[in-house]
């Protein structure tokens, strides 16, 4: 980042945070103010790592400010935002907007559908972490609901319902009912066929392309007209497996002459030869398609409000032909647009990053180079972090970018104090080192003096990043153990005194002991990385966090006899 960039994110973030701190009457975050400025300015986005850093000394400034001095600052930088946060209503504290029309509902209740088809990618992790947030601010129900009636085209996996409940809990929230869709066949035929005794289904054997001819000209289906009764002697035919797939479907009668031709006489059910998967549902052979099955479903689990895509918004109109013919009113909708995800090589996909598995191309669903919930929880990112991110895109009808910097500014301002400091040399050059103490004493923590320090021993020798050897004669500071001066390849320890640091003359720098470390590979979104910790890594249990210093955190996933094993979640 040059020195221009540098300073336009400095001036726009000190805008963001005065607004948000104003706004919200609370000091400003680093992470509450990341998803604003780089969606408002995406030039920033290729500087995402560096950002945190360059912004921080901002938002720490305007903490230290009382509200009135930060409404003269924003008046004096901006005076538009003062006028609009003068404007927006006593009431708005939230990143979400009001629920529509809550107040007529005695309960609210939302739910979110996934298709159990694999593990979740980051992408789904908005759904819940939205409806979430919405029922602890109105007190509501979370409603899990797995639309799993369709055995072949998007086949469930039996491990992705429990592992999609996994995320759930990872993102910090709990459903007050789960429901397995292809638990509730029969309550599905059940309303199957008092549709049909209102006039308002009929059994069809068009083949497909055929239909589609008719339909798109206006021109109805010559099973259309048949009696109730008929209809009936079919659909029961149907349930009883006699007709294969293709051969017979069941139509919702709407208006033949519909302006919009998706929604003339849609299918309600069809044949699939298929078994299910799950020993429960594998007999079945009759299955629902997903707007009745949905359609009965909000109902009967009392759904107040629904939140999906801006690209099914022909959903919601085919399900108001089946609610009109059962007199039920329809819950509230919601669309949005599409999240997309900055900082990933693969698509955000379930079946590209399975076949990506299966190729061999990613270890797993938690491979760091995959953009999944399981990766980003092995890297140590929290759940919080990604909620709140999540959050902060609002319900726009409009397709969003996440950049992946807000969720490490999030997580970052979770983890920070709370986590220790530790040494990690990636490709070191050894050095002697000659005259100074026997072991270095940096801290544990640098805001945190009751928490001690570190004894990392020197024996004769250490280990640089290549980057950060001196050139000969030139003195750097080891950090927590002092300066010293390069003669060859050794390192001579020198009298100077921490002033030199301050005044900008010596680079501290990190190091291990050469003898004493511990090999460790460090498990990127970019591949492995291997170098040397110092020996205390192995003192943290797996799971925990760490940070190495002028790296970045990680996770310590496991220790070997050979190396510790670490996953890299972001600077």
């Amino acid at each position: 980042m040059d020195d221009e960039v540098r300073e336009r994110v400095k001036e726009e973030a000190e805008k963001n945070a005065l607004f948000n701190a104003l706004k919200h009457e609370s000091d400003p975050q680093v992470g509450a103010i990341m998803g604003p400025l780089m969606g408002e300015n995406p030039e920033f986005r290729e500087h995402g790592d560096e950002i945190p850093e360059v912004i921080g000394p901002v938002v720490g400034k305007i903490g230290s400010m009382s509200t009135e001095e930060r409404r003269a600052r924003l008046e004096e930088l901006d005076p538009d935002l003062v006028a609009e946060l003068d404007a927006e209503d006593e009431d708005d504290e939230h990143d979400l907007p009001d629920l529509p029309n809550a107040e007529a509902y005695d309960e609210i209740r939302l739910r979110a559908a996934p298709n159990p088809n694999g593990p979740w990618h980051l992408g789904h992790a908005r759904m819940p972490s939205v409806i979430g947030t919405y029922k602890d601010r109105y007190d509501g129900a979370f409603v899990v609901r797995f639309d799993d009636t369709d055995p072949e085209t998007k086949r469930p996996d039996l491990d992705a319902y429990d592992e999609i409940l996994d995320a759930i809990e990872y993102l910090g929230f709990e459903p007050d009912e789960v429901i397995r869709a292809s638990d509730r066949l029969e309550t599905y035929y059940d309303h199957a066929r008092e549709l049909i005794d209102r006039g308002g289904a009929y059994t069809c054997s068009c083949p497909q392309g055929e239909f589609s001819d008719m339909k798109n000209s206006g021109e109805a289906c010559p099973h259309r007209d048949k009696d109730p009764e008929t209809t009936r002697e079919e659909f029961e035919a149907m349930i009883d497996g006699e007709y294969s797939a293709g051969e017979k479907v069941l139509r919702v009668k709407t208006d033949i002459e519909h302006k919009n031709p998706a929604l003339r006489d849609w299918v309600a059910f069809r044949m699939i030869d298929t078994p299910h998967p799950r020993e429960e549902a594998s007999e079945y052979r009759c299955w629902p398609m997903l707007d009745f099955q949905s359609g009965i479903d909000d109902h009967l689990t009392g759904i107040s409000h629904i939140i999906r895509g801006i690209d099914l918004q022909d959903s919601a109109k085919r399900q108001r032909f089946v609610y009109d013919y059962f007199d039920w009113a329809y819950p509230e909708v919601i669309h949005w647009g599409h999240v997309q995800v900055d900082a990933y090589d693969v698509s955000m996909s379930t079946s590209t990053i399975k076949e990506r598995i299966e190729a061999g191309e990613l270890d797993g669903w938690d491979d760091p180079r995959a953009p999944t919930l399981a990766s980003l929880r092995r890297r140590g990112i929290r759940g919080q972090a990604i909620v709140d991110s999540m959050v902060e895109l609002g319900t726009s009808t409009s397709n969003v970018d996440l950049a992946m910097s807000s969720i490490y500014a999030n997580n970052r301002e979770i983890i920070d104090e709370d986590t220790d400091r530790a040494f990690l040399v990636r490709e070191g050059d050894r050095f002697a080192v000659d005259g100074g103490p026997d072991a270095g004493h940096p801290p544990v923590h640098p805001n945190h003096e009751d928490r001690g320090e570190r004894d990392i021993p020197v024996d004769e020798a250490v280990l640089l990043e290549p980057d950060d050897a001196p050139s000969e004669g030139e003195r750097v500071w080891l950090k927590g153990y002092g300066p010293v001066r390069r003669a060859g390849d050794t390192l001579e320890f020198t009298d100077d005194d921490i002033d030199v640091v301050r005044e900008g003359d010596v680079d501290v720098i990190h190091w291990v002991p050469a003898d004493q470390s511990r090999p460790l590979r460090l498990r990127t979104m970019d591949g492995d990385v291997t170098g040397h910790a110092e020996p205390g890594i192995t003192d943290y249990d797996p799971d925990a966090m760490v940070q190495f210093e002028r790296i970045g955190f990680a996770r310590i996933d496991r220790h070997e006899s050979d190396e510790t094993v670490a996953y890299y979640a972001h600077q």
